[in-house]
Order: structure tokens, then C-alpha cells, then sequence
């Protein structure tokens, strides 16, 4: 049995965050998993000072746990030639851990696949042979991953995320068994938004169901209507939980800080040009915690968080959230210090 990481205040939240229902778990209703993917940004590597400094301040907003993102990449989606990215060696990934638990908080480790103008669901090989190839190499890299995960006492580990042109093949049952064996922590899928959620055969393999939720929010000013889409997510992920059994780990949520991004919330900074608003992602947030914020969802990791401390700020247009009214929402819903004002006026 693994040995949980002390203090065990946040790692106590994530054990009790991913236990299936029915399962007995003490302290009982302790609060939720709350926190950032935390990125990578360049020059600031994880185990630098200022990596370190970004960390705390992620804590300082409420965090009590992080998912640490290694990346792989592959030149094209039906490219089988997956490699590790250049974002995090091992020594970059063991780093990341040991300083997240030394602040006290939990660790998800989460790989995610890049494929350069495209994305991970987009991956689809052309042959049979080719998806040998290509779960052979996913395999090699998340097995690597799964033993410094395990060396270093991670709280839990994603198998995948978001790969939604893959979770029907059956190869997933070998590799979930290979994984097991090197891990002994808490294991889950990250899928893309509900659709995928709902379609993926393997849970009853897995200790919790993660999902990332991404879909259209419609116009920046119809609050009304993204509030009812939001609604409507949440009352699926409630039937998927007590269809399987298992809690909900809401892997990512967000949006960019500018205008429109209500429409497309997984639209990046590279495929459109946009003025700030930051406002917007203040409120759309407040609505996703207002709407997620029930039994079933036992997570919520925000979309994102980077080692530069010194990012985002109210003129960037990215994700992140730091810098901007975003932070101080998050901070008030986690912490209760709460700021009059904090996101500049009443909702949209």
C-alpha cells in the first residue's frame, strides 16, 4: 500500500477526491481538489527559484493541489513516431513533485500529447500497424513517466488526455494493466469534455473519471445561456457518476483572457487575434466553479498556471489566469479573502 506523502492535509483531499462512491474514506467531506495545471514556461524550469515562486503563489490563491504537465509530441495525427517532448526531462519532472509536495500540496502527473496545428483528439493512424506502432511508443513514454511518478510518490497519474480518437481501441486495456504494475497510486483518464466522457469503455479500470471541459458558451454577454450550458455539463458528469460509480476529476477548465473566447473556449492565442477582457475570464470562471459545485465533481483544476511568476497580467490574452481579475475570483472561492470589486463590475 503507498505510503501517501506527509503533511497528508492535500494529499488526504486527493485520496478522498478520487475514491470511487461507496468506498469509506476519513476523514469524510473533506474539501475538493482545487487547483492549476502548472506549465512550464521557458526559462523557467520547475526546481528553479522562480518556478518555486509561482508555485507558492498558486498556493497562496487556494491551491491544495497541482497537475504537473510533461508533454509528447508527435509531428502529425496520424504520425505513429511519438517522442517525449523537450518541455521536461526526468530530472525536470522529479523537481516538479518534490516541489509541489514541499509546499504541502498534491500531485497529479498529467501528460498530454502536442501535435503542432492540430491537437491531441485529433490523432488517428491509417493502419492497424500503425496503432501498434504508435501505443507501443505512447506505452514506452508513459511508463517512464508512471516510474519517476511512483519513485517520487506523485498522488496520482493520467493515463492520457484527451485523446479521443483513441480511448474505443482495446490496446488501453494492456497499457492500463503495464501501468498498475509500475504505480501504485490513483490512476484516471482525462477525456475531452462529456462527449468523450460518456463513450469511454474503461472506467471500471480506473479509480476516478477526469474531464476536461471546453464546449461553446455561446456570446461573451449572454451569461443566461452559458450558465444553462454549464448546468446541463454538470447534470451529465452527476448521471456518469452514478452510472459508473466513480468521481468526477474536472481536469481543465478555462478560456482566454480577451474578447469572444465565450464562443470558442479552447480557441489559443495562435489561432486568433483578440483584445484583452480580462473581465470576461473572471466571470466565466465564477460560473463554472457556481455550476461544477456539487457531490459528484470531487475536482476542478484550472487551465493554467505558469512557472513565470511574472505571467499574464491584465493585457495578456492567454489562459492564465495570474495577474489578472481571474486570480482574485479563484482566491475568493477558495479562500474567502475575498476582494470588493474583484472583477470589476457584475457579471455579464
Amino acid at each position: 500500500m503507498r505510503r501517501w506523502y506527509r503533511p497528508a492535509a492535500a494529499a488526504v483531499f486527493f485520496i478522498c477526491a478520487l475514491v470511487s462512491f461507496g468506498a469509506r474514506c476519513e476523514p469524510k467531506r473533506e474539501p475538493r481538489l482545487i487547483g492549476f495545471n502548472v506549465i512550464a514556461a521557458p526559462d523557467h524550469p520547475f526546481g528553479s527559484a522562480s518556478a518555486k515562486l509561482a508555485l507558492a503563489s498558486a498556493k497562496r490563491v487556494g491551491a491544495n493541489a497541482i497537475a504537473v504537465v510533461p508533454f509528447l509530441w508527435q509531428a502529425s495525427p496520424a504520425s505513429p513516431d511519438l517522442v517525449r517532448g523537450k518541455d521536461m526531462g526526468d530530472d525536470e519532472l522529479r523537481a516538479a513533485i518534490r516541489d509541489v509536495h514541499a509546499l504541502g500540496l498534491a500531485v497529479l502527473v498529467k501528460p498530454q500529447v502536442w501535435v503542432p496545428r492540430s491537437w491531441a483528439g485529433a490523432i488517428a493512424m491509417k493502419s492497424d500497424a500503425h496503432w501498434q506502432q504508435w501505443f507501443a511508443n505512447y506505452r514506452s513514454k508513459l511508463n517512464r513517466i508512471a516510474h519517476i511518478a511512483e519513485d517520487e510518490k506523485a498522488d496520482a497519474l493520467a493515463i492520457g488526455t484527451e485523446l479521443a480518437g483513441t480511448s474505443q481501441r482495446p490496446e488501453w486495456n494492456e497499457l492500463i494493466g503495464d501501468v498498475r504494475n509500475l504505480y501504485s497510486g490513483r490512476l484516471l483518464y482525462v477525456a475531452h469534455n462529456i462527449g468523450e466522457a460518456e463513450k469511454v469503455s474503461f472506467w471500471s479500470r480506473l479509480d476516478a473519471i477526469g474531464v476536461t471541459l471546453y464546449p461553446p458558451l455561446g456570446a461573451d454577454n449572454d451569461r443566461a445561456g452559458r450558465r444553462a450550458r454549464m448546468r446541463a455539463m454538470a447534470d451529465r458528469l452527476d448521471a456518469l457518476s452514478a452510472r459508473t460509480g466513480k468521481s468526477i476529476i474536472v481536469g481543465e477548465i478555462g478560456l482566454r483572457s480577451a474578447k469572444g473566447a465565450a464562443a470558442k473556449p479552447w480557441e489559443g492565442v495562435e489561432e486568433r487575434a483578440s483584445a484583452p477582457d480580462p473581465k470576461l475570464q473572471a466571470d466565466v470562471l465564477a460560473d463554472w466553479l457556481d455550476a461544477l459545485d456539487r457531490p459528484s465533481i470531487r475536482g476542478i483544476l484550472i487551465w493554467r498556471w505558469f512557472t513565470d511568476p511574472d505571467a499574464g497580467g491584465l493585457n495578456d490574452t492567454d489562459f492564465t489566469v495570474q495577474g489578472k481579475p481571474a486570480e482574485d475570483v479563484l482566491m475568493c472561492a477558495w479562500t474567502q479573502q475575498c476582494e470588493q470589486n474583484q472583477a470589476g463590475g457584475p457579471p455579464r
